[in-house]
């Protein structure tokens, strides 16, 4: 009991109960009003390996059923709400989150790096995704507005709104950077009768994007490649990037708007989709790994708004305007899981065990959560090339 204890007076904000193994419960409220947040702890484990690892063991003690929650993204927005905003130095310092923090380090997005980061993720198979996700087969966050109630609009509506942040002409070439399974690209050229040239490192998705860009009749106007970013060559009208940053890591962000202003002729546009975190929580979360570096995106790193302007900037990009869409993004999350979490049977039948669906349906609803709190944001951000 005496650690759960400690958490009188950091919950400011809302409120959160604890139902323990024993039949007792324990409720504490913050000062301030907020979300409330419910957890029934199955086994006392559970207590020891969040006070040992933090986010990451609470994290893995879900994964292996050592707690449950009715709702798990009001439970992850309670908890993100009452954060600090620095981490305190013997939480970087101990020895698990020391451990955690040099696996992180040794899985750099270098060349090779990345392709096995990349792989780890998106080579679970594109049957995975189409599982969960719409038809047009999008992995990031879609923009429920301007009529958008369903999912795959939503994500139209997105596509729609970072062309716009580019405006291209009739015929120009537009080279995107990370293309996932297609979709931005295939809208492009139905949309705006561009050409589009469209990068990844992952073979899953080359092959998908491939074939249906193909089946769209689109094979002459859309170029698929698997190339990595850092091997670009050529001049374009125009950039885009969807949700791609988030795995270049910090040692690349510099290389990576390099490339992209080399890659765009002077006066184009750069339409960036980023998720980022807060500014002042950049420095705490850097220096340390959390839940989504470990089990789901290795080698990932949220930029701040404050470092991407830098480094933007440090390559000849200026920053002109920008839209937020966290809120989007909740919304995106919560449906992805829900739609996750009515296939679990399917998920199974690929060989998917039960750790790995609770880690999923954990993951979701984290950044669900994350996002609900303000904590992290996503951000459409239009760049010029001087």
């Amino acid at each position: 009991m005496k650690p759960l204890l400690t958490l009188e007076g950091r919950i400011r904000a809302g409120a959160l109960t604890i139902f323990l193994p024993n039949g007792r419960s324990v409720r504490v409220t913050g000062r301030s009003p907020g979300r409330t947040g419910e957890i029934r702890l199955n086994r006392w484990r559970a207590v020891r390996r969040v006070f040992a690892a933090g986010g990451i063991g609470f994290g893995e003690a879900y994964m292996d059923g050592d707690w449950d929650s009715p709702d798990l993204p009001a439970l992850i927005e309670t908890l993100a709400a009452n954060l600090p905003k620095r981490k305190g130095l013997v939480r970087r310092l101990s020895p698990i989150h020391l451990a955690n923090r040099i696996r992180h380090l040794r899985r750099p997005n270098s060349r090779k790096g990345s392709a096995r980061n990349i792989a780890a993720h998106y080579d679970l198979g594109n049957d995975f995704y189409a599982l969960w996700l719409d038809p047009t087969m999008t992995y990031s966050a879609a923009v429920f507005s301007g009529g958008a109630n369903d999912l795959e609009t939503a994500q139209r509506e997105k596509y729609r709104r970072l062309l716009d942040l580019i405006d291209p002409r009739p015929g120009d070439r537009i080279l995107e950077i990370g293309c996932g399974w297609g979709g931005f690209a295939i809208q492009a050229v139905q949309e705006r009768d561009v050409h589009v040239t469209a990068i990844t490192i992952s073979e899953a998705q080359f092959e998908e994007a491939r074939r249906r860009v193909a089946a769209a009749g689109l094979g002459e106007r859309v170029d698929v490649q698997l190339r990595d970013y850092r091997d670009l060559d050529g001049t374009y009208d125009h950039a885009v990037s969807i949700e791609m940053i988030e795995a270049v890591g910090e040692r690349y962000w510099r290389d990576y708007f390099a490339r992209v202003a080399a890659s765009i002729r002077s006066g184009g546009r750069f339409a960036l989709q980023a998720i980022v975190i807060d500014d002042e929580r950049f420095e705490g979360y850097r220096r340390s790994a959390d839940f989504i570096q470990k089990h789901v995106f290795p080698g990932g790193l949220l930029p701040s708004p404050k470092a991407m302007r830098r480094e933007a900037a440090a390559a000849g990009l200026d920053w002109h305007a920008h839209d937020k869409y966290g809120i989007d993004y909740a919304e995106t999350l919560a449906r992805w899981r829900a739609r996750f979490d009515a296939a679990a049977e399917r998920v199974h039948d690929m060989g998917f065990d039960e750790r790995f669906r609770r880690c999923w349906t954990f993951y979701l609803a984290y950044c669900e959560g994350g996002f609900r709190a303000g904590n992290i944001d996503t951000l459409q951000v239009a760049f010029t090339r001087r």
